[in-house]
């Protein structure tokens, strides 16, 4: 952030705060433009950054509203350079940014299997940040040997290639102000609204449609990434109740599938993982009993695993699954595929969808999208 603070942004932020931390009695509500506009000054560097932790923190304390999430993602999207690939539909698989700390994640493989389905696909991410300090797609990817520097028109590109039709995008290039707040968000040891709200940004969409991908775990979630999946343009939401709030659901219990059409209202069905012959005795892919610890952080919160390590055993798993290993991993990325190609309506039944994910992994022809990209 800048040196010297601006008396105006000083002002307009104290004003934001004076309403919304006054305590559980007086605290009020911003609209939507307060809250797009102190983003605003935070984001280009204005703000002052024991101001913006407080901003942060009482929100979260008096619980967003709508008109707040939108006004903050509003704010992030215009900071950001988003492009469109000349593909006709995308699907923009948006997975928690802050990573996975209770299992080895398949999920960053998916794009590419969703691409040699014929679904072009996007993920985004970055390397690290609190309060988890997990497993991201950033490192499981790096270790993978893709690129993950690559800038927002290199990603389009990619995805435009009939051969890849997939791309990761970190943060860091698509929108470098809202990645430079990483330190003050590892400060803040708690979650705030941007870990809510950075997975609708959409940085790569189609030229016709761009359909989201997304988890939640807390009940309270659907209707709020429903009101923000509309706000941002997505045309489709498809909304998992994912182990860790990713877009995987559990391998063993029912999963609750929230989503919308068209923009239109959100509405849920059951999924279970046996309906497409799918049967696990964990929710997830176990990390090794052997897996290194984590740096010592003094936070309750972050992940005790080493989460670069752990990443590249994720690599060798989602490689491994590409071509055609069986295992959890391999269900994992069977699961979720699923899900998409029935959402899309690219099939009629989940146990058809499911035949058509494991005829592209059994082919080499995901792996083959997936090396294209590297």
């Amino acid at each position: 952030m800048n040196a010297q603070v601006d008396t105006d942004a000083l002002i307009a932020m104290r004003s934001c705060i004076q309403k919304v931390a006054t305590g559980p009695e007086y605290s009020k509500d911003l609209s939507f433009e307060e809250a797009r506009q102190a983003m605003q000054l935070i984001l280009e560097g204005k703000a002052d950054p024991v101001q913006t932790a407080i901003f942060f923190i009482a929100l979260r304390m008096k619980r967003e509203t709508h008109e707040e999430n939108k006004g903050v993602l509003q704010a992030i999207m215009d900071a950001s350079n988003r492009v469109t690939a000349n593909v006709a539909e995308l699907v923009d698989v948006a997975d928690p940014y802050d990573g996975y700390t209770r299992g080895v994640p398949a999920s960053p493989f998916l794009p590419a299997v969703l691409a040699a389905c014929g679904v072009p696909a996007v993920s985004h991410g970055l390397n690290e940040v609190g309060p988890k300090y997990g497993i991201t797609h950033y490192k499981v990817l790096k270790a993978a040997g893709v690129d993950v520097s690559r800038s927002p028109e290199q990603a389009a590109a990619l995805i435009e290639n009939a051969d890849a039709g997939w791309a990761y995008l970190d943060q860091s290039a698509y929108c470098p102000a809202l990645h430079d707040l990483v330190p003050l968000r590892q400060r803040m040891v708690k979650r705030q609204v941007i870990t809510t709200v950075e997975v609708l940004v959409g940085p790569v969409r189609g030229r016709e449609k761009t359909h989201l991908y997304t988890g939640f775990v807390h009940k309270a979630y659907p209707p709020i990434y429903a009101e923000l999946a509309r706000h941002a343009g997505f045309d489709s939401l498809l909304l998992a109740r994912g182990v860790e709030g990713g877009i995987i659901p559990s391998l063993q219990q029912p999963a609750r599938i929230w989503y919308y059409h068209d923009k239109g209202g959100e509405t849920f069905y059951e999924a279970q993982a046996a309906e497409i012959g799918i049967e696990s005795a964990t929710r997830a892919v176990p990390i090794p009993d052997d897996a290194p610890p984590a740096p010592v952080r003094g936070d309750e919160i972050a992940t005790t695993i080493d989460a670069d390590a752990v990443a590249a055993i994720a690599a060798d798993y989602g490689l491994a699954a590409l071509r055609g290993k069986r295992g959890g991993t391999y269900d994992s990325l069977v699961y979720a595929g699923t899900l998409v190609l029935k959402h899309l309506g690219r099939h009629d039944s989940l146990p058809s969808a499911a035949d058509a994910v494991r005829q592209a992994l059994d082919s080499g022809t995901a792996l083959a999208h997936f090396e294209a990209a590297t």
